[in-house]
């Protein structure tokens, strides 16, 4: 098995997002635990869409929890969040991770795992594809998206223009990046 994703005990291919590591227990509800479902969370989602395209073993479901998309946005906003992240890694991650968890308050230090330059202008510059979409759909995969209208990650309204054409995605109110709403306390 590659280093890039790890599997649950039931099978299951899952890849973290960037600078994460083990929060796949948060996305428990949204995942189906078996052999033939491959699913990522932002990063991992490119990540895991990636495997699914080159597999040749067959996949059932595909499940993209908040998949990076920022091919709408400028080449300058790329460069500075490359150069945010090259002036102080500790600090863009803090920021970042603070954004992930938006608008739930939810600590996500025990799942820190903080990326490389190179993961982070992987996941920027990162191309989704019509037709590779459609080709991964026609060998009968089922891609499930869900997006949060409240993430300060993604535009989620241009990944939701763009996905909901082509796969079952899924548009939730008051959710940010990992899928959930502000806590009350």
């Amino acid at each position: 098995m590659s280093r890039d994703h790890q599997r649950d005990i039931l099978s299951m291919v899952y890849f973290n997002g960037f600078s994460l590591q083990k929060e796949q227990e948060l996305f428990s509800d949204y995942l189906l635990e078996n052999d033939l479902c491959v699913a990522g969370f932002s990063y991992g989602a490119q990540r895991a869409f990636e495997y699914a395209y080159r597999s040749k073993e067959r996949i059932d479901r595909l499940i993209l929890l908040s998949p990076a998309f920022f091919q709408t946005q400028k080449a300058s906003f790329i460069r500075t969040q490359l150069r945010y992240f090259q002036a102080g890694k500790e600090a863009y991650v803090k920021q970042f991770l603070t954004n992930v968890a938006f608008p739930s308050n939810l600590d996500l230090s025990a799942c820190l795992n903080v990326g490389s330059k190179e993961e982070l202008e992987a996941l920027l510059i990162y191309q989704w594809y019509r037709r590779k979409i459609e080709e991964v759909l026609e060998r009968g995969t089922t891609i499930e998206v869900f997006l949060g209208s409240d993430d300060k990650i993604i535009d989620a309204k241009a990944a939701f223009d763009f996905f909901a054409p082509l796969t079952t995605t899924y548009f939730m109110k008051n959710m940010g990046h990992l899928l959930r709403a502000q806590e009350l306390v």
